[in-house]
């Protein structure tokens, strides 16, 4: 646990407590599983040891929009856990094979005497809520195109290259985006058609800096 940033200033003997008190616990989780379903009670605060979590909405249609992503370290659950409104507004599930702690109320209380764990849970509070500006961002100020050209760019810093490697399918890439693939596909095809970029199944060449705004802010 001490090498998670969420645990990494709190004193051992706390968290060997809370561990011992069953306040603390870990469990694994299969890729597929839904750790919390939608309108559920939020009783504990969860923090990823491993693997990677998605929350997603469904429309009425049945199509899903993910809305948020959780890795190592992220922390689900610290925003719902005192509030008059406490349930899961959204289904999180597993997109891989994980690990998570679970720390009741209880001991998330305890946990908030110490500073040191004070200064990193409002880190991650704060990340949570950056992460979610963002998203609104995207959903209400950008065009898909806009939106496809920002998340680009950021692929073409991460490897390095003009020719990226898309690490998801393309459903999953329209799921992020909350739309539907056939709008995906066909903004894909007009950036083509329109010499922005050139497409092969995952490989993206990227045409289009010389037209890229940069003062756009990044939003992936």
């Amino acid at each position: 646990m001490k090498s998670l940033r969420l645990f990494s200033e709190t004193d051992y003997k706390i968290l060997d407590h809370l561990i011992r008190e069953n306040q603390i616990f870990k469990r694994p989780y299969g890729k597929g599983v839904t750790v919390h379903e939608q309108n559920t009670k939020c009783s504990a605060m969860d923090v990823i040891c491993s693997g990677k979590l998605v929350a997603y909405s469904l429309s009425p249609n049945g199509s899903e929009s993910i809305v948020f992503e959780f890795e190592t370290g992220s922390v689900i659950g610290a925003n719902l856990l005192f509030g008059s409104q406490n349930l899961y507004p959204m289904n999180i599930y597993c997109t891989a094979d994980s690990i998570l702690f679970h720390v009741s109320k209880t001991g998330v209380e305890e946990l908030l005497k110490e500073f040191g764990f004070v200064k990193q849970f409002v880190k991650s509070l704060s990340m949570n809520s950056q992460g979610m500006n963002r998203k609104i961002v995207m959903y209400t100020q950008k065009s898909l195109r806009e939106n496809l050209m920002d998340y680009l760019v950021v692929l073409s810093a991460q490897q390095k290259s003009n020719q990226v490697t898309l690490p998801v399918t393309k459903k999953q890439l329209a799921d992020y985006f909350g739309v539907q693939r056939p709008s995906l596909f066909r903004e894909l095809k007009r950036m083509k058609d329109e010499s922005l970029i050139k497409i092969e199944n995952k490989e993206i060449t990227i045409k289009f800096f010389d037209s890229y705004d940069t003062r756009t802010e990044i939003t992936h």
